[in-house]
């Protein structure tokens, strides 16, 4: 097994041309994803954002980063989640990035038609959509999937 911590953390933090960014490095594992929504929950309310946008901003992110643990990196820890947070004007944008074969998110069944109801899996893209005002889906070139939300403030 490797080590669980190898990716853990914030990696880089910086000022870009009238924004800030933080990157956030995880490993692909269950016990990593609290970390990153953590970081990330923290960063939104340094902008100012209030309570119940916090808690969209909270279930958005870890839903992606979720995904992107189990779905796109497949639990595999030698794979990294990349989490970037930036302020943008009027928001917070935030991208998250898995290693893993991508997909389409047209393939992903409607959790909402009755026939997948009581499935177990299903419901983050879901949850994504409502808890932020902008999510997109893009196979990165370089591999993997890459998830950008916007939240306004």
């Amino acid at each position: 097994m490797g080590n669980p911590n190898k990716y853990s953390g914030v990696i880089s933090k910086r000022t870009g041309v009238g924004e800030n960014k933080e990157q956030i490095t995880i490993a692909s594992t269950i016990e990593s994803i609290d970390e990153a929504v953590t970081k990330t929950v923290d960063y939104a309310k340094g902008l100012g954002f209030e309570d119940d946008a916090i808690f969209g901003i909270d279930m958005a992110v870890r839903e992606a980063v979720a995904n992107a643990v189990k779905h796109g990196n497949g639990l595999d820890e030698s794979k990294r989640v990349d989490v970037t947070l930036c302020d943008v004007p009027g928001g917070l944008e935030i991208t998250v990035r898995d290693y893993g074969e991508g997909f389409k998110v047209e393939d992903v069944p409607d959790p909402t038609n009755p026939e997948n109801l009581l499935k177990e899996d299903g419901r983050g893209i879901l949850f994504m959509q409502n808890f932020v005002n902008t999510v997109e889906w893009h196979n990165h070139p370089e591999g993997g999937m890459l998830v950008r939300m916007v939240k306004e403030l």
